[in-house]
């Protein structure tokens, strides 16, 4: 049972998604696919139940003239259980509120040393109710309802501090018990597992996967949020100004007879960091690649256009921008690939600044100082995914990448040509290059490809 005595003021509710059946045998806390059964209460407790139904109230609200011990130690029993939301109050207002999605550990038996502090991978931000403190690990979140409380979260024995010291020490408290606090600061960088994670990797980590925090895809972040407010973006981009390059279609048909085997595509596979500039890549090569990755729509509708590689829902909201610097037959600058009518459609010079900028990022893992003949630049249409897929659909999206630069990886392994995938990408010069808002499209990926240079 819980030692902690929260303020006279302080609220209970059951946590979001409970629900609490009663019976005059007892009652029932269900929150499938976990249940548990509460037997041998009293009237009293059984009327608190029942008033905790209704909503938020205090143990003096919960007891309505029966004996408030009783109903207090319920209301421990079910907060240390996870089945109850608590809000911390003082002089009327609310001071911050524990919301658990998971079950909780034992309450520390322990005093936190003066050294605690706040671990690393704790989030602070705002959403629609406002401040929220988040930890990827933890079993709950706390929100943070009086502001004085925010200077506290960077020591608690702040002098300046106008809350009363008791308000301090139990804020502390249950911060620790929440996991929110390291008893020493330089604990998280001893350990290597805990060393090597980066606090937005870990929060995108868990918030885009299954857990305690999501148990379904039904919680993942409301998805279709938007459906009945914003409509779908369209499909197709619109076009860039500027008269279109067209490209030759493949024959599909000698290349399912000509090609190499998947098997010894796959076993070919490697990274060129050497390029062969004396003989680039051709228009006519690239007009293949481009098409097999991402051309050849097979149908389209509002909602969704089908390419030759993965996506959920078909949504595709990959877009593709070579950048040509020396493709023989086509002159340098940045493009986009229209996949609907198989042509580039210029975007940028080669000699802007921010067309510039993405090539040097691009030239850094190319031996001898060398250039690329060709980058596709992978660029992300992101509301086609945020509007349905809610919090994972930036998780989607790298998925996505993955599948597009795997498939012009082996696509171009089958045409003889050399490719290197990045693992970054300069988004504010792309976003400058393509003229877009980074929140609307942005950079997710590229992919070097020329002719590899081969010893002779």
């Amino acid at each position: 049972m819980s030692a902690v005595t929260y303020p006279d003021q302080t609220r209970y509710a059951l946590r979001a998604g409970v629900t609490c059946l009663t019976t005059s045998a007892g009652a029932t806390l269900l929150y499938p696919p976990r249940n548990e059964q509460l037997s041998g209460l009293g009237l009293g407790q059984l009327q608190a139940l029942r008033t905790l139904n209704r909503g938020p109230a205090t143990v003096s609200q919960l007891s309505d003239g029966s004996g408030t011990d009783d109903v207090a130690g319920l209301m421990d029993r079910l907060t240390d259980g996870g089945w109850l939301s608590v809000t911390v109050r003082d002089g009327g207002r609310n001071l911050y509120s524990i919301q658990p999605f998971g079950q909780p550990p034992p309450r520390p038996v322990t005093r936190l040393p003066w050294r605690a502090t706040l671990s690393k991978f704790a989030v602070l931000h705002r959403d629609s109710d406002g401040f929220v403190l988040e930890h990827p690990l933890s079993w709950c979140d706390v929100r943070i309802h009086d502001p004085r409380l925010l200077s506290l979260l960077d020591g608690f024995g702040a002098a300046e501090s106008p809350l009363h010291v008791s308000i301090k020490s139990q804020l502390a408290a249950d911060l620790h018990w929440c996991g929110f606090l390291v008893a020493d600061p330089d604990e998280e960088e001893r350990e290597f597992t805990t060393r090597g994670w980066h606090a937005a990797d870990l929060w995108f980590h868990r918030r885009s996967t299954l857990g305690e925090r999501t148990a379904s895809s039904a919680h993942a972040g409301a998805p279709m949020w938007a459906v009945d407010t914003f409509p779908q973006p369209p499909t197709r981009k619109p076009h860039y100004p500027g008269e279109p390059v067209p490209l030759a279609t493949p024959d599909l048909a000698v290349l399912r007879a000509n090609d190499p085997t998947l098997a010894a595509v796959l076993a070919g596979q490697q990274s060129t960091h050497a390029i062969d500039d004396a003989n680039p890549i051709t228009r006519d090569q690239l007009a293949e690649l481009l098409f097999g990755t991402a051309g050849g729509v097979r149908s389209t509708s509002a909602e969704s256009a089908a390419r030759p590689h993965p996506s959920a829902g078909s949504v595709d909201e990959l877009e593709l921008y070579p950048i040509v610097r020396h493709v023989d037959g086509l002159a340098p600058g940045m493009y986009h690939y229209d996949s609907f009518d198989h042509v580039l459609r210029p975007v940028a010079d080669l000699e802007s600044p921010a067309v510039q900028r993405l090539l040097a990022t691009a030239s850094v893992p190319l031996a001898e100082g060398g250039a690329p003949q060709l980058v596709l630049l992978l660029a992300a249409r992101s509301g086609h995914l945020t509007r349905n897929n809610g919090q994972v659909a930036y998780a989607d999206i790298l998925k996505h990448v993955g599948a597009v630069t795997q498939t012009v990886s082996v696509i171009a392994t089958a045409m003889g040509l050399g490719a290197c995938a990045q693992g970054f990408s300069d988004t504010a010069a792309f976003a400058a290059a393509a003229n877009v808002d980074e929140l609307a499209e942005c950079a997710v990926g590229s992919i070097i490809v020329g002719s590899p240079a081969h010893d002779r």
